[in-house]
């Protein structure tokens, strides 16, 4: 049995508080350890398809070549995408029985559209009906672009359930939000029960931070060096007081992890954390004990310093702060899908090598 003694700030944080954690990684060692810790979820997109199979290429560089030669038609799309889902397969097969334990609610793996589809909503939901097929345990993730949140509110209500990421402000937020609530009524209305569905809303606080922290540098701004390491937990706190004032169904879920305040100041709040395996490490080696800090607003210097001086953190904590057509072209946004779009390219080579070498080397 395990002592009171042993329990990792993790565990602790997942046994006391409202607060769940999810493994940002879908190996499934990985999973398994984080599992043990107290992780109710795992998350995946074609970058972390390809740091999967670069981290235990014994099993699955067998596997693709299999895949390969059993198809020899397919292009390099065709197999990739057979490769995310059979790497989605098997995590979500890891977190069923955390899925059975609580009804349906928890245990649950996200897997991310076709990054590259952006501003097709058409598209992306077609593959997330196919994404979702994969197991009963798959969440499916789309971006909050203006495209990203129409398809949000369509996957709702053909009874998917989302994640919506690429997100950064409140006002995206808040999109992604209502369009959940849209789709949910519409389920509703046709007679479908929608008791069991979990859609979450991400906020990327950490990439917040960084862009942020590019804009100073671009702009030759003076700020305090502390305040834009609280930039993204100031527009998450904000969120989440909006979500549960307008009673949105949807869950909060942080992500991009930068710092230890990530994690301690959200603590005790009726959301989700996604956490890498290096940053769990982190967390469980610091000795800190986790305590309530979500209801704790930020110093309100340091949101006049950050309000006052840097026009982007206005445009990412403000209600309104973007409008939908904005939602592309916000710094954060450009950012985070050109990497997401380059890690996508970067699995579809993988694919490519694998497809061009010679099998006499039996190497790629």
């Amino acid at each position: 049995m395990t002592t009171v003694a042993a329990v990792s700030p993790l565990l602790r944080m997942a046994r006391e508080t409202p607060t769940d954690w999810w493994n940002d990684s879908c190996d499934v060692t990985e999973l398994a350890r984080a599992i043990e810790q107290g992780a109710t979820g795992a998350t995946s997109n074609p970058g972390i398809v390809l740091e999967v199979m670069n981290g235990d290429k014994a099993y699955w560089l067998p596997r693709v070549r299999e895949l390969a030669a059993a198809n020899p038609t397919w292009s390099e799309v065709e197999l990739g995408w057979a490769v995310i889902e059979q790497v989605a397969a098997r995590g979500a097969a890891a977190l069923q029985p955390v899925f059975e334990a609580h009804g349906g609610r928890k245990g649950l793996l996200s897997v991310q559209v076709n990054p590259a589809n952006y501003r097709d909503p058409e598209r992306m939901v077609g593959q997330a009906a196919r994404l979702a097929g994969i197991a009963p345990n798959i969440q499916v993730k789309f971006p909050a672009t203006a495209a990203g949140i129409e398809a949000v509110e369509e996957a709702t209500a053909r009874g998917m359930n989302i994640t919506a990421t690429v997100s950064f402000t409140v006002s995206q937020a808040i999109a992604a939000a209502e369009a959940v609530e849209r789709g949910l009524r519409r389920r509703q209305e046709a007679g479908d029960d929608v008791s069991i569905m979990t859609p979450m809303v991400v906020l990327m606080i950490g990439r917040l931070d960084d862009w942020l922290k590019v804009v100073i540098d671009r702009d030759d701004l003076a700020v305090d060096p502390a305040a834009p390491n609280w930039a993204g937990i100031a527009v998450f706190k904000r969120a989440y007081e909006i979500f549960r004032e307008r009673g949105y169904r949807s869950r909060l879920l942080a992500a991009a992890y930068r710092h230890r305040l990530h994690w301690t100041e959200l603590v005790g709040g009726d959301i989700v954390m996604t956490i890498t395996p290096s940053w769990q490490a982190r967390f469980n080696a610091s000795g800190i004990t986790p305590e309530t800090r979500m209801p704790r607003p930020v110093d309100p210097g340091i949101l006049a310093e950050l309000a006052g001086r840097i026009p982007d953190f206005g445009r990412a904590y403000e209600l309104d702060g973007l409008l939908p057509a904005e939602f592309d072209t916000f710094g954060p946004t450009v950012r985070t899908l050109r990497a997401f779009i380059g890690s996508y390219q970067g699995m579809l080579a993988a694919m490519r090598d694998v497809m061009l070498v010679n099998p006499e080397l039996r190497t790629p």
